[in-house]
């Protein structure tokens, strides 16, 4: 016995349509494009004057880094290899020798969170304005 996919199939019986009137119109113009958002995420503004955020101790780590590397191997251009280089290096490190970037990090985190209070004591008591500069 032969299966369904065995067998041919049988021809369908077909009916042949009269043409269609095609009627020509304008060809549709392509939809403008939305603008997009300056900042990366949606519907939110950024404040000027607010103090911005230190880095991490591996950025202050890589600062250093980078001109140590970039002496050693001068025809090394590539962002992604000296950052690639950076992070194995981070990664072998100790701590000991990581204590100074953490420290310098921390000190650069305790000035932030001052600035940012006094931002915010300034933001509540509606001392800064569009026109006003930060201190």
């Amino acid at each position: 016995m032969k299966t369904r996919s065995q067998t041919t199939p049988k021809p369908l019986n077909t009916v042949r349509l009269p043409p269609l009137e095609i009627t020509r119109t304008k060809p549709k113009s392509k939809p403008k494009p939305k603008p997009r958002p300056a900042s990366g995420k949606k519907g939110t503004l950024h404040d000027l004057h607010r103090p911005k955020k230190p880095p991490t101790a591996f950025f202050y780590f890589m600062e250093d880094f980078r001109v140590a590397f970039k002496e050693e191997n001068p025809s090394v251009k590539s962002m992604r290899e000296i950052g690639r280089a950076c992070g194995e290096k981070w990664n072998k490190m100790t701590f000991e020798e990581k204590v100074k970037y953490y420290d310098l990090a921390t000190e650069r985190r305790a000035e932030f969170e001052k600035a940012m209070a006094q931002y915010n004591k300034k933001k509540i008591n509606g001392e800064l304005s569009e026109e006003s500069g930060y201190e």
